[in-house]
């Protein structure tokens, strides 16, 4: 019985130190593997003949203010987002507008129409239109004009369509000192339809108090002085008020990149030349340019309808060099201002007018 009491004994000490000698090792293997997945305080040292690179501090913060945002904007809002570009953000340009169909060569100079109903398709002209009669549609054509205009439709006449056909022009050689003043003109007394055009080069390139403008790319106007040595004004849209139908302005992209100090003035000039501004819808257009990119009709404008527009900064931080907005009666009957935003989602507010 002793004998075996003194054998149990043996095996229980012999059990404690084995397990003893368990632990040890493994709190030896836990601490170097913590230690080896732990990043080293001290750097190590550079190879021999080399310098080690000396460590970069964190950048301070800059001390230079945020610039002052351009008067009738505010800062940004969460809710607007930003815009990089017309055709990043599915407004026209030259992808989505001009002829969808091959072209053949017409050197028609200054041609005139005059029989009701005409349609031109598929014509590359060297020269310009001259609108008198009713129904006419061009489409799926291009015109290059040396002339006053690209397309003129004349008082007393209707119906014009010009869709998906590019309009420019020859810089320097036009009648006006070199210059050449309008893409597309309505001197006719009911609305016209301008739509999916590419318009380039012209002074002012819509011209227009009535007409449905929609899904157009008006592009690098070419400033120049006219006949009397002045700069000529340029305006991707301009309309002399005194209409008596609506002017619609609705998906187009309109910019003006002309300098200041070489007559730029707006990329929609709604002006009150010939009468009252009235009547006017500017929808879901992108808007870039001019001295302000939108004048607003003046004092006595009424049913203006700016909605939804996007005011660039791709050319001035404000979109026109002076802001995005001048002249916008706020008072005015049935004038509307709602939902319009800077490119980098600034919302767009009206300065109060004078």
């Amino acid at each position: 019985m002793t004998q075996h009491r003194r054998r149990l004994g043996a095996w229980l000490l012999a059990g404690v130190v084995l397990a003893v000698v368990l632990t040890l090792c493994q709190a030896d293997r836990t601490g170097v593997g913590e230690h080896s997945a732990a990043p080293s305080a001290t750097p190590a040292a550079a190879p021999s003949g080399t310098d080690a690179p000396a460590p970069t501090a964190p950048p301070s913060p800059s001390a230079t203010p945020s610039p002052t945002p351009p008067p009738g904007t505010a800062e940004p809002s969460p809710s607007g987002s930003a815009c990089a570009s017309p055709g990043a953000c599915g407004f026209p340009d030259a992808g989505s507008t001009g002829p969808r169909i091959a072209l053949e060569r017409h050197d028609t100079g200054n041609m005139s129409v005059k029989k009701d109903g005409t349609v031109i398709k598929g014509w590359d002209i060297r020269g310009s239109l001259d609108i008198y009669a009713n129904d006419v549609t061009v489409i799926d054509s291009r015109i290059t004009s040396t002339n006053w205009w690209g397309i003129n439709l004349r008082p007393g006449f209707s119906g014009l369509k010009v869709l998906h056909t590019t309009i420019t022009a020859v810089p320097g050689k036009g009648p006006d000192n070199g210059g050449v003043n309008y893409a597309v003109s309505n001197m006719g007394g009911s609305s016209v339809e301008v739509g999916w055009c590419d318009i380039s080069v012209f002074g002012n390139a819509l011209s227009m108090g009535q007409g449905d403008l929609h899904d157009n790319y008006v592009h690098d106007l070419v400033a120049f002085r006219n006949q009397g040595g002045e700069w000529q004004h340029t305006d991707a849209v301009i309309s002399g008020g005194g209409n008596k139908g609506r002017l619609i302005l609705r998906h187009n992209t309109l910019l003006n990149s002309t300098p200041v100090d070489r007559g730029a003035t707006a990329a929609v000039g709604l002006f009150a030349d010939t009468g009252v501004v009235s009547s006017v819808v500017v929808d879901g257009n992108w808007l870039a340019g001019g001295a302000y990119a939108l004048y607003g009709g003046g004092p006595g404008a009424t049913g203006i309808q700016v909605t939804d527009n996007v005011f660039s900064t791709q050319y001035h931080p404000g979109a026109g060099a002076y802001g995005p907005v001048a002249a916008w009666n706020a008072g005015g009957a049935g004038n509307v201002w709602k939902g319009n935003r800077m490119s980098d989602g600034r919302p767009v507010t009206p300065e109060p007018t004078s």
